[in-house]
This record gives structure tokens, C-alpha cells and sequence, in this order.
């Protein structure tokens, strides 16, 4: 079953209200207060939509809130059922410190199509790759590049790889510079950054790292519109990470997931700037009115755009 186009529509209203709702707090130090402006918003927009949502990825659980939690009921509880996968706002370093790239996310599926990802870190590789065996995660980093620079037709020198600037990825970043390989450190926000290897305007050859889990079912949301490749592996560090993995139904804890694992239906994927960034620009107050830029997708329908739209502030 595909999702109804009518949706798109809302969905979108969803982010930007919600990015304009973080947008009040760009720049001033708290990253808390902006995400919780972002998160009231979301939920406010999500209630008046004639759907029945369930959020399977969302910040934490019930006792966390007022956050999206996960298992929360959201919509009017009339119409089609849902699967909704949050994160109000990406980058909350990054809208607290008016830095470039803050997002508001979300990601709907139809009911039991969305990965449930527990909140734990996940490795991860993206790449606008249409053929099996190119990238891997199992495969050496040199391995990787070798692959893709032979898939592109391009030396490893002309490569663009971008990965979280972390004491984690040291070894990996070692390893691309030795390959001469260009670097796009990022600071935050590993949604936008696995989605900038979707088109060439990017300059982004190869996305790779470990980030957060749930970030990386967002990202798969988006990149199934564009054929891209990507895998994802979750990574369970302590007993009590383990325990809740199994209760989530995850038995093999070391599976490496593709992108059709992860999400294995209809969706449609929406992520509105806050401030502005590579994928979008950020909110702008124009007088009474405010302009948002949302990149939009719907895979069944083939859409993949940035719609920007100008609404009245009331």
C-alpha cells in the first residue's frame, strides 16, 4: 500500500512548524530549551492530522518526556495507521550556537514498516551506488575506496568522504588521509550527513561512521528515494543495551542491515531547516510571515524536491 499523497502536504507543515518553533531559540546557548520548543510544536502539528501514528523512533521513553517518546500515540487516532520515526531537532548544538545545518526530521511509514532502533550508535555507509559489492561495511576502508573510485571512474584523490569529526573515527580518518581522499569533517547531525552523498550539487562521494541509531533509520528513509545504498549496524556496548535490544526483538545483535531491512514500505521523509545547512535553508522571518525550505520525499511517488513555503506566523 502506498501512502496518500495528501500527506505530503502536512507532513511538511509538521517540520516547518516545528523548525520555526526551535528557531526562536537559534543562538542562545540552550540546546535543551530549543528542542523541546521543536518537539511541542511537532506534537501540537502531528495531533491534527486525520491519521493514526505511533512513534517508533523517537527521544527516549515515556518517563523522559516531554519528549516524542517512543510508543506515543500521535494524530487524530482516524484514518490510516503509521509508523513515525522523530528528531524535532537535529543538531541541537548547532541551533543553540547558530551554526549551520540545525534540522527538524521526521520520517512516516506505513504500520511495521519503520525499524524499531533502540538508542544506541550504529555504523554506518551511504553511497549513490546502484550496483551490490561496491561499498560494504565489512570491507577495509581502503577496500571501500578503491571499489568506489573504480564504480565512479574516479581517482581516490577526487573522492569526497564525509564523517563525523569524533576521537572515535580517528583510525578511519588516518586511513583517508593516507589515501589522499577529500575529507568533509562534520561536528553533528549524521541524518544530513549520510544525505548529502544523494546528489552531486553535494560533492559528497561516500558517507561513513558511527552515529546514532535512530538517526541512521531517518536517513534510510530518505536515501531509499534516491537508489542509494546504505547499511547499518547497531552497536551494544553494555548489558543493559543488550537486554533492550532483545526486547525490541533485535536476536542477532551483530547483523549488518540494508537500507530494504530497515525500512520495508511505503514512506515519506521531510527535514526542514533551522538554520541553514547543505540540504536546506534555514527558517527566515519575513515581517508577518515566515519562509521554510524542506527537502521532501515520497518514495512511491518518485518525489524528491526542496519545497520552500512562506506562511503566515499566526
Amino acid at each position: 500500500m502506498a501512502i496518500d499523497k495528501k500527506f505530503i502536504d502536512q507532513f511538511i507543515n509538521v517540520t516547518s512548524k516545528a523548525a520555526l518553533g526551535s528557531s526562536y531559540l537559534v543562538g542562545k546557548k540552550d540546546k535543551i530549551a530549543a528542542d523541546k520548543a521543536a518537539v511541542d510544536s511537532m506534537r501540537s502539528e502531528l495531533n491534527k492530522i486525520n491519521f493514526q501514528g505511533k512513534i517508533v523512533i523517537g527521544e527516549g521513553e515515556l518517563d523522559e518526556a516531554p519528549m516524542l517518546y517512543i510508543g506515543e500515540k500521535v494524530g487524530t487516532n482516524e484514518g490510516p495507521k503509521f509508523d513515525i520515526a522523530v528528531d524535532p531537532l537535529e543538531g541541537t548544538n548547532f541551533a543553540a550556537n547558530n551554526l549551520p545545518g540545525a534540522l527538524s526530521v521526521i520520517a512516516i511509514g506505513e504500520k511495521n514498516s519503520l525499524f524499531n532502533a533502540p538508542e544506541t550508535y550504529m555504523e554506518k555507509i551511504s553511497a549513490k551506488v546502484s550496483e551490490k559489492n561496491v561499498i560494504d561495511l565489512d570491507y577495509t576502508v581502503k577496500q571501500n575506496i578503491y571499489n568506489l573510485s573504480d564504480y565512479l571512474n574516479k581517482n581516490p584523490e577526487n573522492l569526497t568522504v564525509c564523517i563525523l569529526d569524533r576521537p572515535r573515527h580517528q583510525e578511519i580518518i588516518d586511513e583517508l588521509i593516507k589515501l589522499k581522499v577529500n575529507l568533509k569533517l562534520i561536528t553533528d547531525g549524521d541524518v544530513s550527513g549520510a544525505l548529502l552523498v544523494t546528489e552531486e550539487k553535494y560533492s559528497v562521494d561516500l558517507f561513513l561512521g558511527i552515529g546514532g541509531g535512530p538517526e541512521g533509520v531517518l536517513a534510510a528513509a530518505a536515501l531509499d528515494s534516491y537508489n542509494c545504498i546504505f547499511q547499518g549496524r547497531f552497536l551494544f556496548k553494555t548489558d543493559e543495551d543488550k537486554a533492550r535490544a532483545k526486547k525490541m526483538g533485535i536476536n542477532d545483535l551483530t547483523k549488518k542491515y540494508k537500507l530494504n531491512e530497515i525500512v520495508t514500505g511505503d514512506s515519506i521523509f521531510c527535514a526542514t531547516g533551522v538554520t541553514t545547512g547543505d540540504l536546506v535553508k534555514g527558517i527566515q522571518i519575513q515581517g508577518n510571515d515566515f519562509v521554510s525550505e524542506t527537502l521532501v520525499t515520497h518514495k512511491s511517488s518518485g518525489l524528491k524536491k526542496v519545497v520552500k513555503l512562506k506562511q503566515n506566523l499566526q
